[in-house]
């Protein structure tokens, strides 16, 4: 198998089978022995029925249904695990990327990359609602990373198995697949793709999504950086909080031995104001970065998948490159 295109569904019954032509067409095109793997991350809608349609007609599609919603990072992780393909695409199902920009993102891969990522240039999106936020996170991620693309949360990539199939994902890294691939050794570039305009339903993403951003940006830099080494980090947390509690000591002293209304020291509170926030931040600090640790080692060390699967269509018993069933 030369291509796995993965896609992650939820509730987009009206746009799956237009989805699912196009991909065809284009792959057939261009000579690919290819696989259209589409997740169903607990649909309510249509979509499971129209899935198992396609997959009877297809033996090229290939289904996998979820029993619950468990996200897009864990129907990306079930694509990748079981992908037959040496190159593995990821595509969305709301027809907004266009499975045409598919050849162009392979032909740049070969020229000695390991991950191409699209850039929706000209966004057909809500400029306020998403394209704003999304440069702006762009931006943030890049000077945070070290990782320069214009279009980080773009879909529409291409990998190559020998990366993809050293990161794990879990929680919502599937937007950072790029920095998780360029912490092994990945070399990405970036090309130019098109993007359509909605055509059916609703975004699932709006401006809640920003905090969850920010909030995996700290873990996976935490990831990064200090996941062999903490005691740097939690170093530098300590050395901040000391250089406040150094601050507020000498305002404390000057206040009593200096200032013309001598203050007791020990009545006053901006001295128990400090201890305290200096205990309660280190603690729910060390707190949360020690369970993301937590969480990786336990996913990882027992090569635990962050999804349930209730059936699959089309896959046989042994796939080459997977050690799963």
């Amino acid at each position: 198998m030369d291509i796995s295109i993965v896609s992650p569904i939820f509730n987009e019954e009206e746009s799956i089978e237009i989805l699912c032509d196009r991909i065809c067409d284009v792959c057939s095109r261009n000579g690919y022995d290819f696989e259209v793997i589409f997740v169903d991350d607990g649909s309510s809608d249509g979509s499971p029925a129209v899935l198992e349609r396609l997959a009877a007609a297809n033996p090229r599609v290939k289904v996998v249904f979820f029993q619950r919603n468990f996200g897009q990072s864990a129907a990306l992780a079930a694509g990748f695990d079981h992908a037959s393909g040496e190159l593995i695409v990821t595509i969305d199902a709301d027809l907004q990327n266009d499975p045409e920009d598919i050849p162009p993102l392979i032909q740049k891969l070969e020229e000695g990359y390991d991950i191409v990522s699209g850039w929706r240039k000209a966004r057909k999106d809500n400029r306020i609602l998403r394209i704003l936020p999304s440069f702006m996170a762009n931006r943030f991620i890049k000077w945070t990373t070290g990782v320069d693309l214009h279009d980080i949360g773009c879909t529409l990539k291409v990998y190559r198995r020998s990366v993809i199939q050293n990161i794990k994902l879990y929680g919502d890294l599937h937007r950072f697949i790029p920095i998780l691939g360029h912490q092994v050794g990945a070399r990405i570039a970036e090309i130019e793709v098109r993007h359509h305009p909605r055509r059916f339903g609703t975004s699932k993403y709006g401006l809640g999504r920003i905090s969850k951003v920010v909030f995996d940006l700290f873990t996976l830099k935490f990831l990064l950086s200090f996941s062999t080494r903490p005691m740097h980090f939690f170093g530098y947390v300590a050395f901040f909080f000391y250089s406040l509690a150094g601050l507020s000591g000498l305002t404390t002293v000057y206040m009593k031995w200096f200032s013309r209304y001598r203050t007791d020291l020990s009545g006053n509170p901006l001295l128990y104001l400090t201890v305290l926030l200096i205990i309660v931040g280190v603690q729910f600090m060390a707190t949360g970065l020690l369970a993301e640790i937590n969480l990786r080692t336990y996913h990882e060390a027992q090569d635990k998948p962050t999804y349930v699967l209730t059936r699959k269509l089309n896959f046989s018993d042994r796939r080459p490159g997977s050690g799963r069933e």
